[in-house]
C-alpha cells in the first residue's frame, strides 16, 4: 500500500487513539481525571508553577485550568501561593498529599504504557520518536 501522507495521517491517528485509551484506563483505575492526572505531572517534574503555565502545558484554556486547579486544591492536593517575584501572579504547589498521589500513580502509568508500547523494541522506539519529532517538526514550520 502506498505510503502517502494521508495513509502515515490515519495510521498515526489510530495508534495515538489506541495508546491515548490505554493511558485514559489507567489514570481513570487511579481515581482521578485526564487533566487533574497531566496537572499534577506538570507539578510533579516542573515544581511549583504558575497557573497559566500548567494551562498551556496541559492544553486547557484558562477558565478550564482554574475549574481544574480550584478541584485539585478542594481535595487537598495542590495549593496556589503568591509569586514572590510577581504580586498579581500565583504559583500551584503540590501539597504533600498530591505529591504522594502523583508519586505512585506517575509511576504505574510508566509501567502501564511500557506495557502499551512493547510492540516495538526500544530501538524501535527510539526510531519512531526520532521520525515522528521530525515530521511535526516540519508540519509545524509549514503552519507558520
Amino acid at each position: 500500500m502506498k505510503a502517502s501522507g494521508t495513509r502515515l495521517w490515519l495510521i498515526l491517528w489510530k495508534a495515538y487513539d489506541t495508546l491515548r485509551e490505554h493511558a485514559q484506563r489507567h489514570i481513570r483505575s487511579l481515581g482521578i481525571g485526564l487533566s487533574d492526572f497531566a496537572i499534577l505531572e506538570v507539578l510533579l517534574h516542573k515544581g511549583p508553577t504558575p497557573v497559566n503555565a500548567i494551562g498551556v502545558w496541559v492544553r486547557l484554556t484558562s477558565g478550564s485550568i482554574t475549574a481544574a486547579v480550584d478541584r485539585l486544591e478542594r481535595k487537598g492536593l495542590v495549593e496556589r501561593r503568591n509569586d514572590p517575584g510577581d504580586r498579581r501572579a500565583r504559583v500551584v504547589h503540590l501539597t504533600a498529599a498530591g505529591l504522594g498521589l502523583i508519586s505512585g500513580a506517575f509511576a504505574d502509568h510508566q509501567t502501564a504504557m511500557e506495557r502499551a508500547a512493547s510492540g516495538l523494541t526500544p530501538a524501535e522506539r527510539a526510531e519512531a520518536i526520532e521520525l515522528l519529532k521530525k515530521l511535526g517538526l516540519r508540519a509545524r514550520e509549514m503552519l507558520e
